[in-house]
Formats: C-alpha cells, sequence, structure tokens
C-alpha cells in the first residue's frame, strides 16, 4: 500500500520527471528523462518475481539474519543479496530494498541516461551532473538539514539508510540514521543495517565506523545519532539547511570533510526502508 512520504517532496531534480510505483511492498520514487511507470513496473515484477520464487524453495532465505549458502542455481539478484549479506555479516533480506532499486536502475538506463531510483531511503542513481542527497534521521536535529554532494557522472553510485528509530523495519541498534555509500546498492543496504545493528549508545558511533571500514566495497559512512555525526571515507557533507551545524555537532571521524552552506537546488532525500524489509 502507498504511503505518503513527506520527504520525498524534497527530491527534486529540475531537468528529470518524477513518478511512483508501487508493487506490494515495494515502493519507488522515480527520476528519468520521461515517464517510465510501466516499463518500472514491468521490471519490478520480474525482479520480486525472481526473489519470491526463490523464497517458495527456501522459506528460510526470507527469515534469517545470518550469512546464506547458496547450494545449486540463483538468480543474479538473489546471489547478490548474499553476497551482500555475507560481506555485512548478516542474512540476505537485509539487502532486499538496494538490489531491487539497483537492478530496476540499472535496465531503465537503457531508456533514459539519468536515473534515480529511491526505494524507501535506499538510493540507485547515475546522473550527469552531481547531485545533493539530504538525509532523512528522524526526530534528530540534523533530520533533512544535512546531506551528501554525490558524482555518479563516470559509474553510478549507491546512497543507503537504515534507522533503529523511524519506520518499522529491522534494526537492532537505536541510530536515527545510518548512511553507507557504495557503487553496490545491495552491498550499501546490507551495510547500512549491520552497522546500526551495533549502535546502542552515541559511545558506540566510533565502534561502528570501525564495522564499516571492514566491509569490502564500502567507501563510505555517516552515523547520526541525536545530535552527534559520525564520518569517515569519501564523504562531502553538505548543510542543506545551514543552521544544522553548529558548535554542538561532533564529527567523531573523518578521511575528507568538506562543508557546503548553500542551499541545494537538487537534492534527493534518504530515509529508512518502510517497504522491503532490511
Amino acid at each position: 500500500m502507498y504511503k505518503n512520504r513527506t520527504y520525498r517532496n524534497l527530491v527534486k531534480k529540475n531537468d528529470l520527471v518524477s513518478f511512483n510505483v508501487v508493487v506490494k511492498e515495494t515502493d519507488l520514487f522515480i527520476h528519468a528523462g520521461e515517464i517510465l511507470a510501466d516499463k518500472t513496473t514491468e521490471l519490478v515484477l520480474k525482479y520480486r518475481g525472481y526473489i519470491e520464487s526463490y523464497i517458495n524453495r527456501y522459506p528460510e532465505f526470507e527469515k534469517t539474519l545470518k550469512p546464506w549458502q547458496i547450494n545449486g542455481p540463483a538468480p543474479g539478484i538473489v546471489r547478490d543479496m548474499v553476497n551482500a549479506g555475507n560481506k555485512a555479516g548478516i542474512g540476505p533480506m537485509a539487502a532486499v530494498a538496494g538490489a531491487i532499486a539497483e537492478y530496476v536502475g540499472l535496465d531503465l538506463l537503457s531508456s533514459s541516461d539519468e536515473v534515480v531510483v529511491e526505494n524507501g531511503g535506499d538510493i540507485f542513481l547515475k546522473t550527469n551532473e552531481p547531485v545533493k542527497i539530504g538525509i532523512f534521521a528522524g526526530k534528530s536535529p540534523l533530520s533533512l538539514r544535512i546531506g551528501f554532494r554525490i558524482d555518479s557522472i563516470k559509474k553510478p553510485v549507491a546512497v543507503c539508510t537504515s534507522s533503529g528509530t523511524v519506520g518499522h523495519s529491522l534494526s537492532l541498534g537505536n541510530a536515527d540514521a545510518v548512511c553507507v555509500l557504495s557503487e553496490s546498492c545491495p552491498l550499501a543496504d546490507a551495510a547500512a543495517t549491520s552497522i546500526g545493528n551495533h549502535i546502542k549508545s552515541k559511545a558506540d558511533i566510533p565502534k561502528a565506523i570501525d564495522v564499516g571500514k571492514n566491509i569490502e566495497g564500502i567507501d563510505g559512512v555517516a552515523i547520526i545519532m541525536g545530535d552527534e555525526i559520525g564520518l569517515w571515507g569519501n564523504l562531502e557533507l553538505i548543510t542543506v539547511n545551514s543552521r544544522a551545524v553548529n558548535q554542538s555537532t561532533k564529527v567523531k571521524e573523518k578521511k575528507r570533510l568538506s562543508f557546503i552552506t548553500e542551499k541545494s537546488k537538487k537534492t534527493g532525500i534518504g530515509n529508512q526502508a518502510l517497504g522491503d524489509s532490511k
């Protein structure tokens, strides 16, 4: 069932059109060069069908919280989910929203040279110029006020978000938002959940960042809990609202940090997945 998500009102790229496609629990918000709703619906049915068929054969695949081992044939999207879960040390369904976003997005690139696919906060994007992605972090004072500048000109990029305080998807932690940057959307999705599981209090932020460092294929991690943010990796932090970053905002760790105070005209918003399970 479609749910009104007000943060999507802030997802804008002026030269692209936007449309929504909902199939069962999958709720996609897409930017592309033209309305591709029918094609997108077909793609969602196709890839959901692969996953649902695999679950019919192996029902435990849907519920396990542990890495899965494939024995025998499996669709590519299932293999990517399994590989992502194994790298992150959790079950494969933690990668399902990111996997669908990426597989749908890659196919849509045959019809549009720019595509942004958001699946409950897990974002696959390929654009011809850098875009700015804000972070939805529930009741945190930083929510929708800070974000990243993302460059996907040369190749697609994924930004996935998990939360222990927003939405009904499974998280064993208490972070308001854990954002992960990667070239792989399934991996970013699984890693965001895995990292978030380690955060019970603000004191756990450095430890959780260390978890992210050790997941192969992760390019950056941002963790928001209350008024604190921990950063690691190749991230360019921006302020969507210049009041967001003040003296009470504490940066725990970083390799490269850049503040851009002007308000973005092209903004995408990340959120905890409210559709497919994490």
